[in-house]
């Protein structure tokens, strides 16, 4: 039954770093310009157009302020942890390798029963990539200043389950194995309290 549970666990660790690999490439941050992106685009096209355009123009240019205007908070791109995470997606995606080859491989063996402790190293991987896919979570890049805004896309959250799911597979089987060691502890205990009474005592 321990063998099973580690199994499952490992089978559930290479699933979250199959998750990690693919978040990476999944839209991460979607971009929307800032009221102060807005003002500045603004104040580009008036200068452009006072100085090189004629009266059509520049009346073209006022018409054109009042659709910026509503441009302000609304996304108009997304891009990709392997987009914008030139270092960090490079790092998650060897993690995730990591923590995959730690999950097959004491799955591809042959026997029947699974050594002590495999995939017990995947919950340290699981972990770092944690920390990190947070770390880009509450502190976005900041491609353009202030006149980009950033949201948090699906390939962010994708990530932080993938990582989480890698270092909860990875405990799983050690908690049921000192939760089965603990019953068996008190199996014993249990066990010599009996032993030790006689009817006539």
């Amino acid at each position: 039954m321990a063998g099973e549970r580690s199994r499952y666990g490992l089978m559930f660790s290479a699933l979250g770093a199959i998750v990690l690999a693919v978040s990476v490439f999944l839209p991460w941050y979607g971009l929307s310009f800032t009221a102060n992106g807005i003002a500045v685009v603004q104040q580009v096209g008036d200068q452009v157009a006072s100085q090189f355009g004629n009266a059509t123009l520049q009346s073209y240019t006022s018409g054109l302020h009042a659709n910026l205007g509503g441009l302000a908070g609304q996304e108009f791109t997304a891009v990709s942890a392997h987009q914008v995470l030139k270092d960090l997606n490079v790092i998650l995606l060897v993690l995730a390798g990591l923590a995959l080859l730690d999950a097959l491989v004491p799955l591809a063996r042959p026997e029947a029963r699974l050594p002590e402790g495999a995939g017990a190293s995947v919950v340290l991987v699981g972990s770092v990539a944690t920390v990190c896919v947070l770390y880009r979570m509450l502190l976005p890049p900041t491609p353009a200043g202030d006149l980009v805004a950033l949201s948090l896309r699906e390939g962010a959250w994708l990530a932080l389950l993938g990582s989480l799911t890698m270092v909860a597979a990875g405990l799983w089987p050690l908690f049921f194995r000192a939760r089965a060691g603990g019953g068996e502890a008190r199996v014993r205990s249990a066990w010599s309290g009996l032993s030790g009474w006689t009817p006539g005592s």
